[in-house]
C-alpha cells in the first residue's frame, strides 16, 4: 500500500509523540497499521508526505543514489532577484558541503495558497514572495537552510511534488491510497 497524506503545519512525521512536545503526530489521522512515512517533513513544514507497508519504497526512494526529484515551494521575505535565484540553482555551501544543484525560480502568477493554521505572521513593510525550489536531495532543513543564506528567510514551506506526483488539491489533513497510474509516476522518481 502506497498512500499520499498531505501533512498540515504541527504534525511529526511519526506516529509517536515526542516528551514535551507540543506537535501533534501521525498518528492522529487515522492511517492504517503497519504503514510509516518515507522521508520526513519537519512539524512547521506542510505538503506531499508518502507512507506505506512496502519497505521496497524506502530503498528505492530515500538512497542518495536515487536522487528522486521533490519540488517545495517556499514563501520567502522579500522577493529575490534573479542572481539570488540562480545562486541558489547553482547550489550553497552549507556546513561545510555545497548542495547539489537545483531549479529555483519566482512563481508567476504567484499562487493562491489555503491560509494555514494558525497564519504566517505578516508585515506590512515586507512583502513576501513564494519561489519554487526542484531538489534531487533533502538535507536536515535544507530549502530553509537555503533561501537563509541568500538573505530570503523561508517563512512558510509546502512540498507540493515528489518526481511526478503532485499534491494537487488534496485537502490538508487528508490522506489517500495511491492506484497503479500514480504508483508508476512515483516508482519513475525513484528511477
Amino acid at each position: 500500500m502506497l498512500l499520499a497524506f498531505h501533512k498540515p503545519y504541527g504534525v511529526l512525521s511519526q506516529f509517536t509523540p515526542e516528551p514535551g512536545s507540543r506537535w501533534g503526530t501521525l498518528a492522529d489521522f487515522g492511517f492504517p497499521p503497519r504503514v510509516y512515512p518515507i522521508g520526513r517533513l519537519d512539524a512547521d513544514s506542510e505538503g506531499l508526505l508518502l507512507l506505506s507497508d512496502e519497505p521496497e519504497w524506502n530503498a528505492q526512494l530515500l538512497h542518495p543514489s536515487r536522487a528522486h526529484e521533490r519540488e517545495y515551494w517556499a514563501l520567502v521575505e522579500r522577493e529575490p532577484t534573479a542572481e539570488a535565484l540562480s545562486t541558489l540553482s547553482r547550489g550553497i555551501v552549507l556546513g561545510g558541503q555545497r548542495t547539489l544543484p537545483c531549479k529555483a525560480r519566482l512563481l508567476e502568477p504567484q499562487p493562491v495558497v489555503e491560509t494555514r493554521n494558525p497564519p504566517v505572521r505578516l508585515r506590512k513593510t515586507v512583502v513576501d514572495r513564494w519561489i519554487s525550489l526542484e531538489l534531487v536531495e533533502g538535507k536536515y532543513h535544507q530549502v530553509r537552510k537555503m533561501t537563509a543564506a541568500i538573505g530570503h528567510p523561508t517563512v512558510r514551506l509546502l512540498r507540493i511534488r515528489i518526481g511526478a506526483l503532485e499534491l494537487g488539491d488534496q485537502p490538508r489533513g487528508v490522506w489517500r491510497e495511491l492506484g497503479d497510474a500514480e504508483r508508476k509516476l512515483v516508482a519513475r522518481a525513484a528511477g
